[in-house]
C-alpha cells in the first residue's frame, strides 16, 4: 500500500520568472494568482513552460525551482527503491530506532494486503512473535528483545517520511517507474499527473500522451 497525503506545491511564480530571465522577456509574462491562491499559468507562460521542457534538461532548469512537499506512507520495500533519487530529495521519516516499540503491532503497519491465505497466516504468526518481543521489551527494557525487533523487522513495514523534492525529480521518476510491476509506483507516478501542470510539462500531446519531451 501506499498512503500520499498533505501535498503542496511551491514556487510556480519564482521558477516562470527565473525562465524568462535568459530572453529578459519578463513583460511577456501572463500569470496570476486566483480567487483561491492558486498560481495560474497564462498562455504565454505556459507555452514558454512547455517549449523549455520539449528542449531538453539544459533547457527546463526552472522546473528544479518547483518544489513539492508531501506525505507519504510506504513499505520500507518501496522506499528502498525510493532511495536511489538522492540528488536534490530531502526527507524526514518516522523513527523506527526509537518509536517501534510505542504501540502494538497490526496488520495495518504492514503492506500485507496481497498476500495469499496461507501466506497471511505466516504472516499473523510473525507479527505475533514480533509483539510478543515487543511486550516482552516494554517490560524488561532488555535490548536482545529490541534487537530481535530490528533484525525481524519485515520489508512489507510501513514508514511515513516528509519529503521535500522539485519537479525535475518528479519528471525522472515517472518515466522510470510509471509501469514498474510495483503497484506503489504505479500510484505513485499517477499522483504525480494530479500535480499542477505536470500533464503539460511532462508528456506531450500525441495521441497516447504518453511520451516524454
Amino acid at each position: 500500500m501506499i498512503l500520499i497525503e498533505k501535498t503542496g506545491v511551491m514556487n510556480f511564480e519564482g521558477a516562470l520568472r527565473g525562465a524568462r530571465n535568459p530572453m529578459n522577456s519578463w513583460a511577456r509574462s501572463d500569470s496570476k494568482y486566483d480567487g483561491k491562491g492558486r498560481y495560474v499559468l497564462g498562455p504565454n507562460d505556459l507555452d514558454l513552460a512547455k517549449r523549455l521542457c520539449k528542449a531538453g534538461s539544459d533547457h527546463r532548469k526552472f522546473i528544479r525551482q518547483i518544489i513539492v512537499s508531501v506525505d507519504i506512507t510506504a513499505p520500507l520495500y518501496w522506499w528502498k527503491e525510493f532511495d536511489t533519487y538522492k540528488v536534490g530529495t530531502v526527507a524526514n521519516s518516522t523513527s523506527t530506532m526509537h518509536k517501534i516499540h510505542a504501540k502494538p503491532f497490526e496488520h495495518a503497519d504492514f503492506s500485507c494486503e496481497k498476500l495469499s491465505k496461507s501466506a497471511m497466516e505466516a504472516f499473523t504468526a510473525y507479527m505475533e512473535f514480533l509483539e510478543l518481543k515487543r511486550r516482552h521489551f516494554v517490560e524488561t527494557k532488555d535490548k536482545a528483545d529490541w534487537d530481535d525487533i530490528i533484525q525481524l523487522l519485515p520489508s512489507s513495514y510501513n514508514q511515513k517520511r516528509t519529503v521535500t523534492m522539485n519537479y525535475e525529480n518528479l519528471l525522472n521518476m515517472y518515466f522510470a517507474r510509471r509501469n514498474h510491476k510495483l503497484s506503489e509506483w504505479r500510484e505513485y507516478c499517477d499522483w504525480i499527473l494530479t500535480l499542477p501542470y505536470t500533464k503539460d510539462l511532462f508528456l506531450d500531446e500525441s495521441e497516447n500522451g504518453d511520451d516524454q519531451f
